[in-house]
């Protein structure tokens, strides 16, 4: 049996990282999004084991000490990570792994797996992404100016990715995205 391909998509905060993988999940064959680890509080309607693992800080670095993550960051004062054991095991069973985490978080991937296919998504414009951060209405206007202020550093690491979609038209962002995965 072929070991999986492993892909890792990345991004600002409001780019549509998780609305461009929760669509193409559903039409891709054989392709798995992995559930990260996360110190920050659910929002409302998230459940614990669906799109994050809800870990207290201490739990978290209890984990980080005994080396149970492939990657993780301090991202907006809350911890998130991905397990090695969730992408390890899939790869293994010859599944297509997707990894949807912050820019340190790629390059730590890729430095443990050289052949990880890393994709950058962002939206058109700092403007665009301050309003897509606005429309959410689940975080504080504090949160979002660190978030914006975040996402203009995380632009400087796009040219470390082997692809960059512009999500201005969503159905085009999925369909590029689907074409890299199929390649």
């Amino acid at each position: 049996m072929s070991k999986g391909k492993l892909f890792v998509v990345s991004g600002p905060s409001g780019a549509g990282k998780s609305t461009i993988t929760k669509k193409i999940l559903n039409e891709v064959e054989n392709l798995y999004l992995t559930i990260s680890v996360t110190t920050r509080k659910p929002r409302k309607g998230e459940v614990d084991g669906r799109e994050y693992y809800f870990y207290s800080k201490e739990e978290f670095e209890e984990k980080i000490e005994k080396d149970y993550f492939l990657e993780y960051a301090l991202v907006h004062d809350n911890y998130y990570g991905t397990l090695k054991s969730e992408v390890t095991q899939k790869l293994e069973a010859g599944q297509n792994v997707l990894l949807e985490i912050d820019v340190q978080g790629g390059g730590q991937v890729k430095k443990i797996f050289a052949e990880a296919i890393l994709i950058f998504i962002k939206a058109p414009s700092i403007e665009e992404l301050q309003k897509r951060l606005n429309g959410r209405a689940t975080d504080s206007e504090e949160v979002i100016q660190k978030r914006l202020k975040n996402s203009i550093k995380e632009l400087s690491y796009e040219e470390k990715y082997n692809y960059i979609i512009i999500n201005d038209e969503f159905e085009k962002a999925c369909e590029q995205l689907k074409k890299i995965i199929n390649k």
